[in-house]
């Protein structure tokens, strides 16, 4: 049995509580006023994400990580750590990843500097890509990597202890494998981005060493 509006509002009155205020209709995202977070991946590759995060080595000195995501995977694309990332360390990164996945249809950020840099943004637009910039202060504009960056920190950074840069950059990149091939994700019906992923150049076979070679390549004595 329904209940009437008007009378639930008088009852709220008699018992001297405040009734709340009408909240006015709000239009929802699909408006047509060219706002970043109203840019919706629909396919692999068609939208990254790439955000900073920072952490310290045991010395307390800083350092950061550059982290790109493909919004639709949920896959982590790259994780460069170095002390400090300028808008050419942008570039080197991504100029890697599109040599093998090739360019994505648009690439959301924030408006750090490193991104807004004109060489950036021209690079960009000369391969074939577009950048989509968030509004400033709108990190939620932003979802896809703030997830993502949110995660490094709780189920990583927040636990380790990092000695040196070199230390810091093989167990990310080995969080992050984990991350796109083992760990399940809810929004992906609780699979991991890419549980097919080629294996880490490092743990392809390796060429045997000259020495090995050598002796392989002996004519056995009779």
């Amino acid at each position: 049995m329904g209940v009437n509006v008007k009378r639930v509002e008088r009852i709220w009155r008699q018992e001297g509580l405040k009734v709340p205020a009408r909240q006015p209709k709000r239009s929802r995202l699909w408006l047509n006023d060219g706002s970043c977070v109203r840019l919706r991946p629909e396919r692999s590759n068609h939208v990254w994400s790439y955000d900073f995060v920072e952490a310290r080595t045991h010395d307390g000195r800083k350092f950061r990580m550059l982290n790109v995501i493909d919004e639709f995977t949920r896959e982590c694309l790259a994780i460069r750590v170095d002390r400090k990332l300028r808008s050419s360390d942008v570039i080197d990164v991504l100029s890697d990843l599109f040599i093998v996945r090739g360019a994505p249809g648009h690439i959301r950020s924030d408006n750090g500097p490193e991104f807004v840099a004109k060489a950036v943004r021209e690079w960009i637009t000369a391969v074939g890509a577009r950048t989509a910039f968030i509004e400033p202060g709108s990190p939620w504009e932003n979802g896809y990597c703030e997830s993502f960056n949110s995660k490094l920190r709780d189920e990583l950074l927040n636990g380790e202890i990092f000695y040196s840069l070199a230390e810091a950059r093989i167990v990310i990149e080995s969080w992050r494998q984990h991350y796109n091939t083992k760990r399940p994700h809810s929004s992906l019906g609780y699979r991991p981005p890419a549980p097919a992923a080629a294996p880490w150049p490092a743990a392809l076979p390796q060429p045997a060493s000259p020495a090995t070679s050598n002796v392989a390549d002996k004519p056995t004595m009779h």
